[in-house]
């Protein structure tokens, strides 16, 4: 059974801040693509940030950077989201998502394996 477990999620207030975790297990592959994507209710889905195989290559959503950085250990199959100066406009479902091959990184589509999803709300 493949699967992505979220946490860390919660209420904080507005300048606060979170850091969400994800962790895999079951994958026939080591070390995907790893991406994080955030959904308001009534809204699409958006990219918050992916990250490459081995953690190097880093990619932000405009919104977001500066603010948030993306990590993992492989070691222990976990993703992470450091969130700082969180505002109202963050306040969403977060959700981690997993894809074998690189490309179309902040493309919530091209991903295959998602988490349930952790609530972040950002209070003003």
């Amino acid at each position: 059974l493949v699967q992505l477990v979220e946490s860390g999620g919660g209420s904080v207030q507005d300048g606060g801040s979170l850091r969400l975790s994800c962790a895999g297990s079951g994958f026939p592959y080591s070390n995907p693509w790893m991406g994080w994507f955030r959904q308001a209710p009534g809204k699409e889905r958006e990219a918050v940030a992916a990250i490459g195989p081995s953690g190097v290559d880093t990619y932000y959503a405009d919104s977001v950077k500066g603010r948030f950085t993306i990590s993992r250990d492989n070691d222990k199959k976990i993703l992470h989201l450091q969130m700082n100066n969180l505002k109202p406009e963050d306040t969403a479902m977060y959700y981690c998502a997993a894809k074998e091959t690189g490309g179309r990184l902040l493309d919530s589509l091209a991903y295959s394996v998602w988490g349930r999803g952790t609530q972040v709300t950002v209070s003003s």
